[in-house]
Formats: structure tokens, sequence, C-alpha cells
């Protein structure tokens, strides 16, 4: 199973506010085209490939991909392209990433320890799930969970948090267009997500069984800042046979407490 990703289509203006209509066909507009033509799963692209998946003319993808190589941003091998370390060493330096990882890192830490199973760190961007960080042994799970990796808010443990936690807007904006049915037991209706998240506000963390990837379930808290406002979700997954819910629920939410009390000293 792979999260949809936007670069698999031809290039139209993004629902979470990244792409302006009006700014598609500016340099930096064209310039975003090209980088997040890349999905999670590719190495390099072929010229042809950029070209396909941005929505731009072979000879605007060439000459823009050359100043990209010059910056470090793509990096060329064989005749291909592949993202450059460069953007690597920018995303490090975005202050509240960086602070969210490094307060939540140890305790994450922590909890593989305790469970011996995934521990992710996610924050909202748009309209999906962000990962920032992951711990997790050897054969444990890989997809879609990755550093960088993005999946829809509504059949997350930590989107559901999220959603939960965060402004009644958000949840508007999410049920606005059709709910993705992930796997058979995704929540894709609107009614049933809301009553879903009136559930996870009653009991302050939120579970998902198979919704995301058949055979594993989450449960995942909210974490906040210094306003109290909802900043990052933290979760558990696990594959379901062991999975313990209440368990899960109960570590997370005394390494949640932990986090946000470190978080509310920090300007995040």
């Amino acid at each position: 199973m792979t999260a949809l990703h936007p670069s698999r289509q031809p290039v139209e203006p993004d629902p979470a506010g990244r792409l302006e209509a009006g700014d598609a066909n500016s340099v930096l507009g064209k310039v975003q085209r090209i980088l997040e033509a890349f999905g999670p799963e590719d190495e390099a692209l072929s010229l042809s490939e950029l070209s396909r998946r941005s929505s731009l003319a072979k000879a605007s993808v060439h000459r823009l991909a050359q100043e990209l190589v010059r910056w470090g941003l793509l990096e060329r091998r064989n005749g291909d392209y592949r993202l450059g370390m460069r953007l690597f060493e920018i995303g490090q330096r975005v202050p509240r990433q960086r602070i969210l990882r490094d307060l939540a890192r140890p305790f994450m830490e922590d909890l593989f320890q305790a469970t011996n199973e995934t521990v992710h760190l996610a924050v909202l961007d748009g309209l999906e799930v962000l990962y920032l960080e992951k711990v997790s042994g050897h054969g444990q799970v890989t997809r879609p969970s990755r550093v960088a990796g993005r999946m829809p808010l509504h059949c997350t443990a930590t989107g559901k948090a999220l959603l939960a936690f965060g402004p009644a807007a958000l949840l508007d904006e999410v049920v606005a267009a059709p709910l993705a049915r992930v796997t058979p037991r995704t929540v894709a209706s609107p009614r049933l997500l809301a009553q879903e998240l009136e559930r996870v506000r009653e009991c302050g963390y939120a579970a998902e069984f198979e919704q995301t990837r058949l055979g594993f379930m989450s449960v995942a808290v909210p974490l906040r800042g210094a306003t109290g406002v909802t900043v990052a979700a933290l979760s558990i997954t696990a594959p379901s046979p062991r999975g313990g819910v209440e368990r899960f629920a109960g570590l997370l939410t005394m390494v949640g407490r932990r986090v946000t009390r470190l978080l509310s000293v920090q300007d995040v």
C-alpha cells in the first residue's frame, strides 16, 4: 500500500494550498513542480518522466534542472535526476521540525524499548500527515511510514489525533473532498469520521485498525506547544495481533505529557 501522491497526476492547484493556480507557471512554481515530481519510492527520474509528472515542456525542465543541479537541489547521474543533499541540509534547519524531533527522539526510543514496536512523530502539513521521525527495528513497519513520508489525515492514528485536537475548520476542509479508501477498513464517511473524532476527544487518544495497512494497527496522542495548540502527534504502530490499545495509550499518554511539558517552554 502506498500513499496517494500528487506527483503521479498532472499538476493542478494544490488543495493544501502549497501551489496556487496563479503561481503554477511562474519560475518558482515550475521549480516546485519539478521537485515535487519525485515520489517516496523514486531514486531517480529521467528528463522525460520529470516533464510528464510536472506537466512542463522538456526544454523548460531541462533548463531549470540544470540550475537546480548547480544549486545542489538536484543531482544528475547516468542521465537521470535525483533529489540533492542540499535539500536535506536545508530541511534540517527548519526550527519547528528540529525542535520537535530533538525533544521527542529520546522519548520515542524509550517507547520503542518498552514495546519493541514502531514509533512515529508526525505533524500536520496541509491536509496530510507528514512524518518527522521514526524509531523502529529491523523488519518492522516500512511502508507507508517513512521520515518525510505523507499519508491522509482521516485514516491514520496520528492524523485522527491532529484532526480531533486541531481547529474545527480543518475537519471541514478534509471532508470537503471524497475521503480516499486506503484499505477496505478505512473510514470513508464524513459522519463516521466525525463520530470517531468525538470518541478521540473523549478518551484523549486515537486508534485505527487496518485503516492504513491491512494487518496493522496504531494508537496516537496529540502533543501541544507553548500556547496549548496541538503541534504534532506521537504514535505506536504494531501488527494487529500484538496491538494492545490500552497499554499503548497509557505509555503514549505518559510520554506525551512529558514531551508537551518540554515543548511548553519552547517557541513551538
